[in-house]
């Protein structure tokens, strides 16, 4: 018996959401996407219980695409599940773990497996930070209990599992029973959250509101207009004033929006009814900018080892404070969120507030390049990876085409001629697709955005809501015209 056959059957005893017996109405997906938002944001809202205020969040710099809420039940959002994908990505695209991803048997193995793997990962990520003292328990709290902090720990733990636990399934509901997707989903709701803010916070940060209108208002009152219209005065306006931000925010929101409905369509005709014919559209972002949430969430598990270490004292990979590298290879290693990560001046000013001396400017355009390989590299990567795991791929496309009775014009009506033609495009488009959302997530941290959601937040939560939107009109169509839920797989 092989390790496979072992595992399969308790992979498949895994606790689970129910699929839907029959098809279930557009009205009722909508309910069920609405009431998983709603309670996502309820779950971001209940404070872990026992935990200090003296806790430090690993994760900071990563909440606008991980999804979760500092100091909250959802305190780890998606990041187990995203990076148990990577881990199994990792191990079937290097066929450590030999799958065929096109046979139905397979995937349902895959997906019971990197089901396992969240359980996995929500101990592994949130045992460094509670053993590591990063998520500390209330001394006051043990105190009154009459226990030791110890019991706390394990409280905090056990509190931990169970909102990772439900960020899964919720998920999977969404999934199953929605639109879209649950992952996709978050972090929309989670950097929404945080556009917001950044609009309207009266909250005061480094002598200005952290809100854009606030902060207007606020130098308007307090600012002279010989200063503002001087050479100095304009730059503050540009950078510290946001003006830089909301010009980013509005150019990456454009630039999504016309990549996204960029295209090649492909002809189809129906092999039984003359005249009956569509188009299967072949998107320049095919795998859509989910490997880029894969790539933060690799560096953010990187930062988050160096973390541990430099907190332990050994501090060969480089030093930090709270999760900000401040040297070695980590700094080169950690993503890029705003202006004030490369324009010289700003991350002077950024570094003055550690107390330590900024790298030199060779090392700024070191860690530029860095990130921008890590992007563009990791983008093709696991692009690649993520049509053969959901089923994108040449192959399995073929077949859903086939299966629906429709084939190309002028070609056999087999699955092999169809595969030829989706292989000359789907694999290309999706590495040119996997570089140019890469360089996109580059420009867009480059130049960051408003609130704290960061240029990659902004990009992926404009992508996903564009995807919804057409998840939403495919979901209509379906619902008015009930033959072409046999192309999507249907009942």
């Amino acid at each position: 018996m092989t390790l496979r056959d072992t595992l399969e059957p308790f992979f498949n005893k895994l606790p689970a959401v129910a699929s839907p017996e029959k098809h279930v109405h557009f009205k009722d997906k909508l309910w069920w996407t609405l009431g998983v938002l709603v309670l996502y944001f309820a779950l971001a809202n209940v404070p872990l219980f026992g935990m200090s205020q003296d806790s430090v969040d690993l994760f900071e710099s990563y909440r606008a695409f991980f999804a979760g809420a500092s100091g909250s039940l959802v305190l780890l959002g998606i990041g187990p599940i995203v990076t148990a994908s990577i881990v199994l990505q990792l191990l079937v695209g290097a066929d450590i773990i030999k799958m065929d991803l096109s046979n139905p048997k397979d995937q349902a193995f895959f997906q019971g497996a990197q089901k396992f793997l969240v359980f996995v990962m929500i101990l592994l990520e949130a045992l460094p930070q509670l053993l590591g003292g990063y998520i500390q328990p209330d001394p006051g709290l043990a105190s009154t209990l009459g226990v030791g902090p110890g019991v706390v720990t394990l409280m905090l733990l056990v509190q931990i599992f169970v909102g990772g636990t439900l960020i899964l399934f919720m998920d999977e509901v969404i999934s199953k029973w929605g639109i879209g997707s649950g992952v996709g989903l978050f972090i929309v709701a989670g950097i929404s959250q945080q556009i917001v803010t950044g609009i309207f916070n009266w909250q005061l940060e480094s002598g200005l509101p952290v809100g854009l209108i606030p902060k207007w208002i606020y130098i308007a009152q307090n600012t002279g207009a010989d200063y503002l219209f001087s050479g100095e005065g304009m730059v503050f306006l540009l950078v510290r004033g946001g003006i830089l931000a909301l010009m980013s925010t509005i150019l990456i929101f454009l630039l999504v929006v016309y990549v996204e409905s960029t295209r090649i369509e492909i002809p189809l005709a129906h092999s039984a009814v003359r005249g009956a014919r569509g188009r299967f559209p072949v998107k320049l972002i095919y795998a859509s900018v989910l490997p880029m949430i894969l790539v933060r969430a690799l560096q953010a598990n990187v930062q988050m080892v160096g973390i541990i270490l430099s907190g332990r004292g050994i501090n060969f990979l480089g030093e930090f404070s709270g999760s900000k590298p401040l040297n070695g290879i980590m700094y080169y290693l950690a993503p890029i969120h705003s202006p004030y990560d490369w324009i010289p001046s700003l991350v002077q000013e950024s570094f003055a507030t550690y107390g330590v001396a900024a790298p030199a400017n060779w090392q700024i355009v070191l860690h530029v390049c860095s990130d921008a390989i890590m992007l563009i590299g990791g983008g093709i990567i696991f692009a690649l990876f993520w049509i053969e795991t959901t089923g994108m791929g040449a192959k399995p496309t073929a077949q859903k085409i086939f299966d629906s009775g429709m084939q190309i014009p002028g070609f056999r009506r087999n699955i092999g001629s169809i595969e030829k033609v989706m292989q000359r495009y789907i694999p290309k488009v999706t590495v040119i697709g996997g570089a140019f959302i890469g360089i996109l997530t580059l420009v867009a941290s480059l130049l960051g955005t408003l609130g704290s959601a960061g240029g990659t937040g902004l990009l992926l939560t404009v992508s996903i809501v564009y995807r919804l939107y057409e998840d939403i009109a495919s979901e209509q169509m379906m619902e008015m015209h009930p033959m072409i839920r046999s192309f999507f797989g249907e009942q």
